[in-house]
């Protein structure tokens, strides 16, 4: 079956299935691409009637059914719940990480091309510093080989380190490390568009610590990008990092070196038009560009675009 693609419903604490719905409303924007969800039936059903979300649902229990465009089909997950809004943590986390690896086993096995997660908590579930970018390369024994990629056709960011503090950001940095990231990266497009990206590597320090001996800059970054050219990646910096925003025109993609440095600036220009997308996976896994929305769960407010714009991203990959 061409572009089936897995929506993993997610943190069941969360604004998930009015996205969920939300976006189904908007199908007709995706229409070359098959999705159904993989979670918990009865919870989603419960939580759809108490948002008063009119959206005709079906529990599978396999993948032979053809029907993916006229009824939202639901892969069935176990789930122990009262409250369909409030569930407990350990029911919680074995309900979200098994959901995880059906999506994992169904790419694996090349059931679907991909797959999308709704948010999660990831105190909750992962229960460490790891967000799911982290945990599915672990998973995949590709950990610190993979690429957290913030996408947006127009332009893209991605930080070398990603979910640690900012005072043991300059100590998790190496040559290797920007090396490695980068190649992903490049190999990334080359698979999945089919081109070979302009890519700009951003400096850590104001102005560039003006590339002092003592500076990142000069022990780290450059060295890192002078290697990245011999092997014939477009790549361009050190730039300041103030600047990188108003001169990204000629770039594909802006290369941090943590995670708000390039996040912050990106959600500010592209907001719910941005989805998270992990290179260096043998699977392809998309999800949405912010969280669990808990303050804003059964108001009715939450903007789908993000979810929507993961589903028309598996439109402009080669698979």
């Amino acid at each position: 079956m061409k572009k089936l693609v897995a929506i993993i419903a997610g943190d069941p604490e969360s604004i998930s299935s009015e996205l969920i719905a939300k976006a189904w409303k908007k199908k007709n924007q995706f229409k070359n691409v098959n999705i159904f969800l993989i979670g918990n039936y009865n919870l989603i059903k419960k939580q759809f009637k108490l948002l008063d979300l009119k959206i005709n649902i079906r529990k599978i229990n396999s993948l032979r059914n053809k029907d993916f465009k006229k009824t939202l089909l639901v892969y069935d997950v176990p789930l122990d719940f009262i409250n369909p809004f409030k569930i407990n943590k350990n029911y919680k986390k074995k309900y979200v990480l098994k959901s995880f690896d059906i999506a994992i086993n169904f790419s694996k096995s090349k059931k679907i091309i991909g797959f999308i997660n709704c948010p999660v908590n990831k105190k909750d579930v992962f229960q460490s510093n790891f967000g799911v970018t982290e945990f599915l390369a672990k998973k995949s024994n590709v950990l610190n080989k993979e690429a957290m990629i913030i996408y947006n056709k127009r332009l893209s960011v991605c930080p070398i380190t990603t979910h640690i503090k900012i005072k043991n950001v300059s100590k998790n940095l190496s040559i290797k490390k920007i090396y490695e990231k980068v190649v992903v990266i490049n190999k990334f497009y080359l698979d999945k568009f089919r081109f070979k990206p302009r890519i700009c590597v951003l400096g850590l320090n104001p102005h560039n610590y003006e590339l002092f001996d003592d500076s990142e800059e000069k022990k780290i970054i450059l060295p890192a990008i002078k290697k990245l050219k011999k092997k014939g990646i477009n790549v361009e910096g050190p730039i300041p990092a103030d600047t990188a925003f108003l001169n990204n025109k000629k770039f594909n993609i802006l290369i941090g070196m943590y995670h708000d440095q390039v996040l912050g600036p990106y959600k500010t220009m592209f907001n719910f038009s941005a989805i998270n997308v992990t290179a260096g996976l043998p699977y392809l896994r998309v999800s949405p560009d912010h969280g669990t929305g808990l303050d804003i769960i059964k108001k009715k407010l939450a903007n789908p675009q993000s979810l929507i714009e993961s589903i028309k991203f598996f439109k402009q990959i080669n698979v």
